[in-house]
């Protein structure tokens, strides 16, 4: 080796380990936490609240193993209107088996269905829904329905702005499962949404794996086909996992009491007082939907996702109304 070449790899090698020792003198700076939030009270009481728990000697501290967060789905972490985004897939797959069901062109709620009439399914009410999901979600293994689910999302839009539905999720909502996990707490979704449904796409759009996930859920049972062991789905309603259902759903599947939990709707005012109530610290927050110009404006009157009950006693009871329109810097897209 040449004497130029020798004193350019030792330079070389001189410069890399000053670049090292600097790097690790020199504070990372982090990016900023819930960018997407303004910094108004709602972002800095949250921030505060977080704060106290990983504090050592702080009253609001909070041991590792007991920081769970859970969220419900539609309407805190995804778009919820002009309706859930399961029934979106409801209906779908109504028209896609309509050819093997002649009987549905006269039959409620199919026909609704089949003639596009939103109204006219709203009508039939949950029975309807539940009516609904039996005819569409079972018959079928969990695998297979697993696939069905997963090429759904791979192309299915939202109806008003042509987005794909995982496009449709809230970025300031994201980033708090971030901060949060971020500070050490481990995070759930508790959902009336079909757990079946959510866990394909739930960690890849939240970073929450599929174990994770509570939610509704329908019969299954065992059965040898083809000597293949596999989970055929029935039409048979297990768990419904909304209102009262998810403080027992937590209690549940998740077996820790939540410290913080985050909803949209009277469906997530159980949970919300549960979690309050207990000794200790104790979060509750809303998502208030009110930008009718980058989402929807909705609450007391909405078929989905009414906000009512909750709305009236979140002050009383010092859980945190997020504004949307005021709160957030934007509502969907990608982490700068």
């Amino acid at each position: 080796m040449s004497r130029t070449r020798h004193a350019d790899t030792t330079l070389f090698s001189l410069l890399a380990a000053f670049i090292l020792t600097i790097a690790g003198v020199l504070p990372v700076f982090a990016q900023e936490p819930l960018a997407s939030w303004n910094d108004t009270a709602a972002k800095n009481r949250i921030m505060s609240f977080v704060k106290a728990t990983v504090t050592e000697g702080d009253d609001g501290y909070v041991a590792p193993d007991d920081r769970i967060a859970v969220f419900d789905n539609d309407g805190t972490l995804w778009s919820e209107q002009p309706y859930y985004i399961q029934l979106g897939f409801a209906l779908d797959r109504v028209k896609t088996l309509a050819p093997q069901h002649p009987e549905w062109k006269t039959k409620e709620p199919f026909k609704s269905v089949l003639d596009g009439d939103l109204k006219g399914i709203a009508k039939g009410g949950e029975l309807g829904l539940v009516e609904l999901v039996m005819a569409t979600h079972a018959g079928m293994t969990t695998d297979q329905f697993n696939k069905i689910v997963t090429d759904w999302f791979a192309n299915a839009k939202h109806p008003k702005t042509g987005k794909l539905y995982t496009d449709m999720t809230f970025l300031p909502m994201r980033e708090l499962l971030d901060y949060l996990r971020s500070n050490g707490f481990t995070t759930y979704i508790v959902s009336g949404g079909g757990v079946e449904f959510m866990r394909p796409v739930t960690e890849k759009l939240y970073g929450i794996p599929p174990q994770q996930v509570v939610g509704s859920t329908i019969s299954t049972e065992y059965a040898i086909v083809g000597d293949v062991p596999v989970l055929k789905r029935l039409p048979k309603i297990d768990f419904v996992d909304d209102g009262a259902g998810k403080p027992a759903g937590i209690n549940k599947f998740i077996g820790r009491k939540p410290i913080f939990v985050a909803g949209n709707s009277d469906g997530d005012y159980e949970m919300m007082r549960w979690t309050t109530a207990a000794k200790g610290p104790g979060f509750a927050m809303i998502v208030h939907h009110t930008d009718a110009d980058r989402e929807y404006a909705y609450d007391r009157q909405s078929p989905f996702g009414k906000l009512d009950k909750a709305l009236d006693e979140a002050e009383r009871r010092n859980w945190l109304v997020v504004d949307m329109k005021a709160d957030w810097k934007t509502v969907f897209g990608s982490a700068p």
